[in-house]
């Protein structure tokens, strides 16, 4: 291989990006590998986290709506994280505790740094308990968004707010915010308000019955790294509405679909004339908002999506639910390039 040729392909699919323009789309693989059945452009997939970024966009609508104001206190919307204690140490006794300097803000939110959720702590099995997974994948106890904000109250928050990163609590939070806001279900929010509107009509948290042949299998691998079917289309956990939507890890949606949202804040807010955001909402949310000191702390295992290894905030910062390339590596995404992945693949 060519590395001289194979550089002159990232210059023009480069140039196709820049217009705009639709640069290379192909279907590889199998749609269920047992039934022979290949992937299709309208197969539909489980995204996971890249529910985030579609929650974040409702939410700066409601900001720039005046319904929402992003350094307020949530308080309002959220009484059950008025008056929080916070513990003196992560790894200690959650019964160690002092009044919070502050309230929990929507900025907060927006950037996992409300001061709960994943990371290593004491509390770590009770906070990861509280994802509410889709009912087939591990959660066994279900809750409706009241019930689960109750439970949530009544742990300590482990850092004082926007002290730290904390991955996933601040997603859901975020959805229960968006739908007392509106007074609708976070569902019905995002059809009106992105999905409709982007023409994205494959994607819900179910899947209709006249859609069922379309989801891919969800393979999982073993101890011995055979694949195994973890959800299967015809008995899929994904055939009925969730009593409580994760607003973080929820959403079925196809390649289109996703491409349409991407292309919308590719184009600062604006797709086929159709503006959801303003320029500015797009940058703040594409901007890197960590602190130095935050961008020493490691999460989870992200290195593996860097080409050097070189640890997940090393080259990237965080915006509000997406992660921003700070600093390019190779011929990897340019600077500023952002975008969040899925756990079950996708990205």
């Amino acid at each position: 291989m060519s590395q001289e040729r194979l550089d002159r392909l990232s210059s023009i699919l480069h140039c196709y990006v820049e217009r705009g323009e639709e640069a290379y789309a192909e279907t590889i693989g199998w749609q269920d590998r047992e039934a022979q059945i290949p992937i299709q452009r309208d197969t539909l997939f489980r995204i996971m986290s890249m529910t985030k970024p579609v929650t974040t966009v409702v939410a700066l609508m409601l900001v720039e709506e005046g319904r929402l104001r992003l350094y307020d206190s949530v308080d309002t919307w959220l009484p059950e994280l008025t008056h929080r204690m916070v513990m003196r140490d992560p790894d200690g006794e959650p019964a160690e505790v002092y009044p919070s300097p502050r309230s929990i803000t929507l900025h907060d939110l927006l950037t996992y740094r409300l001061g709960i959720g994943w990371g290593p702590s004491s509390l770590w099995p009770r906070t990861f308990a509280l994802f509410p997974y889709p009912p087939q994948l591990e959660q066994t106890e279900r809750l409706d968004p009241d019930a689960w904000m109750a439970r949530l109250s009544a742990l300590p928050l482990l850092y004082e707010p926007g002290m730290r990163w904390l991955y996933e609590m601040a997603s859901d939070l975020l959805g229960v915010l968006i739908a007392r806001v509106r007074g609708q279900s976070l569902e019905m929010v995002l059809r009106q308000r992105i999905f409709e509107p982007l023409g994205m009509g494959d994607t819900s948290f179910a899947v209709p019955l006249d859609k069922r042949s379309r989801p891919a299998v969800l393979y999982a691998k073993t101890a011995a790294a055979e694949l195994t079917v973890a959800d299967h289309p015809r008995r899929t956990g994904w055939a009925e509405p969730p009593l409580f939507p994760s607003r973080g890890a929820g959403l079925v949606s196809t390649a289109d679909d996703y491409q349409r949202f991407g292309q919308m804040l590719l184009g600062k807010g604006d797709l086929d004339g159709v503006r959801l955001l303003s320029r500015k909402a797009v940058e703040a949310m594409t901007t890197d908002y960590l602190t130095p000191e935050q961008h020493t702390y490691p999460f989870f295992e992200f290195d593996r999506y860097d080409a050097d290894r070189s640890g997940m905030w090393t080259n990237r910062g965080v915006g509000y639910r997406v992660a921003v390339r700070t600093r390019q590596v190779s011929l990897g995404p340019r600077v500023g390039s952002f975008g969040w992945p899925g756990a079950l693949g996708t990205t």
